[in-house]
């Protein structure tokens, strides 16, 4: 479904000097996959999340959906930013309704989905409030709402949880787990935890350090529904050692 062929990126940086964030990365995803993409800082994992999505270009190569080469955001593609970035002036039925809205597609459909979507996520009976009354986790649930409310094919996520506490990260990752079993979509997830890449994906794409390749794409061998037991699993533990042992090398073989 989405196609990225040799693709590069560089930036200029202020003082004018030339930044490489990503050399000569080749990707295939197929319909409703879950990849996630683990690497160290600055490896350029959000730069390939924000051109498939169509919110920068390539400097070389070609990014493509469905044979379509990407070049501006696109209708179908919805987008999770690490903060939830919601209106403040707005309710959260108005911040989910959002992107209908812009796109000047809004319907009363779309309002009955953001209802539906709201409950699904656990916050019925909180349509009418504002972002200040909510805590971290139910604005992010709320973004994710927002990104679903079209019913996209393809959901990009970058970094949705990194600034929750743990336990709303736990909540939330099985929140996802069962959002993307009941509504199927192709998910391209950026994140820093390695463990949860494991659990949450069909494969786990390793980035090297800037300019971003891929170094190497772990398949998880793991049965789905999945849960935080399956940590304990040696399939689990084996995949969670091969890419720490990837972007980490020696270091990781002596702490182990």
């Amino acid at each position: 479904m989405i196609a990225i062929e040799g693709v590069g990126k560089t930036f200029q940086s202020r003082d004018g000097d030339a930044v490489e964030a990503l050399r000569g990365v080749s990707l295939q995803i197929r319909r409703n996959e879950f990849v996630c993409l683990v690497g160290p800082s600055g490896c350029g994992k959000s730069t390939l999340l924000r051109l498939v999505g169509g919110l920068t270009l390539p400097s070389s190569g070609r990014v493509s959906i469905d044979g379509t080469t990407v070049a501006e955001p696109r209708s179908d593609t919805g987008f999770v930013f690490q903060a939830a970035t919601l209106l403040p002036w707005a309710t959260i039925l108005d911040n989910v309704l959002f992107p209908a809205r812009m796109m000047g597609v809004l319907t009363g459909a779309h309002v009955e989905r953001a209802r539906e979507l709201l409950t699904m996520v656990g916050l019925a009976g909180f349509e009418g409030k504002h972002p200040r009354e909510l805590s971290g986790g139910m604005q992010q649930r709320a973004g994710i709402c927002r990104a679903l409310v079209n019913d996209p094919d393809i959901l990009l996520m970058d970094e949705p949880f990194g600034a929750l506490d743990a336990l709303t990260r736990e909540e939330l990752t099985l929140e996802l787990m069962r959002i993307a079993a009941e509504r199927p979509k192709t998910i391209l997830f950026v994140t820093h935890s390695i463990p949860e890449a494991v659990l949450l994906a069909d494969r786990v794409v390793v980035m090297s350090p800037r300019p971003g390749r891929i170094a190497e794409i772990i398949d998880i061998d793991l049965p789905r529904p999945r849960d935080f037991d399956m940590e304990a699993r040696h399939e689990f533990q084996d995949a969670t050692r091969r890419i720490r042992d990837l972007i980490f090398g020696s270091r990781a073989r002596r702490a182990a």
